[in-house]
């Protein structure tokens, strides 16, 4: 049997447990940039202001391919099941950022598509995106930002 710590100090303080709260707080200021982002519409922005779009949802956004993309790969890019991938597809269709469209490859798929609406919140996305990533080298230094930046692509890849 393994035997364990009685300090717990490495359990709040792993790579794992650190990376996890830098990307909550990274998503975190995009949504709050992208709520006060004029090329927002006004009912999306409010959405966000009110915390009703969550890192979730950017996983559409992040992963939905600007030319349209079939369910089953939009939850296999974001790591989601197709079922929750699906509900939030429902919930960003009611909000007009995606359609459903028959796929002409294959007559049984649908492609999901940003709408003009949607294409706004993806530039919106962009932007706060740059600003948050800005934010970040600005608060830890060039250097660190540039190592933390290839250290994380070499361990993703």
């Amino acid at each position: 049997m393994l035997e364990i710590s009685s300090h717990d100090a490495w359990r709040l303080t792993h790579l794992g447990r650190l990376l996890g709260h830098a990307m909550r707080r990274f998503d975190e200021r995009v949504l709050v940039l992208m709520a006060s982002n004029v090329q927002v519409p006004l009912a999306l922005s409010n959405l966000a202001a009110r915390e009703k779009v969550s890192a979730a949802h950017i996983h559409i956004t992040r992963h939905l391919a600007v030319e349209g993309s079939r369910l089953t790969d939009l939850a296999q890019s974001a790591g989601m099941s197709k079922q929750a991938m699906g509900d939030l597809v429902t919930q960003c269709e009611a909000w007009g950022l995606v359609t459903r469209e028959a796929d002409p490859l294959d007559a049984r798929a649908r492609l999901i598509r940003f709408t003009p609406t949607g294409l706004d919140w993806l530039a919106a996305f962009q932007a706060a995106v740059a600003q948050a990533e800005a934010e970040f080298r600005a608060a830890v230094g060039d250097e660190v930002a540039t190592v933390v930046a290839l250290g994380l692509e070499a361990y993703a890849s």
